[in-house]
């Protein structure tokens, strides 16, 4: 079993694989008379195929153990996928780019308390994936009619570890 070691996710490390959605960033302004700043356009939902609409949902995660064995990942041709926490708690981002036969070598990455993640439509990348605690997200992604998942099993699993003192 092949060993990767998560490390932090940061909008520079995680550009070949989607958008980190976070507000540590120069598009923001104040709105309503300076009583709120707004966070603009952190993210670019995508929804395509038959009826494509986005949608808004509320996922309640469970924490998985660690090391962690990956054997599957998924991706969505038809649309992308946003993962925003509810809570000041990092999770573990898994994501694979494509090959032309299927995914590649995963790379893994534990996100800051509050960061965000979207992934664009076909990317290869692993479930919502806690850690410690149960955790709930909002999921911006597809509805529509058509098949939007393709699961992928490695014939070899890997085994994704959190960095030393996590």
């Amino acid at each position: 079993m092949k060993r990767i070691v998560a490390k932090p996710l940061t909008r520079e490390n995680f550009a070949a694989f989607g958008e980190v959605i976070d507000t540590n960033c120069d598009s923001h302004y104040p709105i309503n008379a300076g009583k709120c700043e707004r966070y603009h356009a952190l993210a670019r939902a995508e929804a395509a195929g038959p009826d494509g609409h986005v949608i808004i949902n509320i996922f309640k995660g469970t924490p998985y153990d660690f090391p962690l064995k990956l054997s599957m990942v998924e991706r969505h041709p038809f649309g992308s996928q946003a993962f925003i926490p509810l809570t000041q708690r990092p999770y573990l981002v898994v994501v694979c780019h494509d090959i032309g036969d299927g995914p590649g070598e995963p790379h893994a990455f534990i996100t800051s308390p509050g960061q965000g993640v979207n992934y664009p439509r076909n990317l290869w990348h692993g479930v919502l994936t806690p850690i410690g605690e149960n955790q709930d997200f909002v999921v911006v992604d597809r509805g529509g009619t058509g098949p939007n998942l393709e699961e992928f099993h490695f014939s070899h699993p890997y085994e994704i570890v959190l960095p030393e003192g996590f």
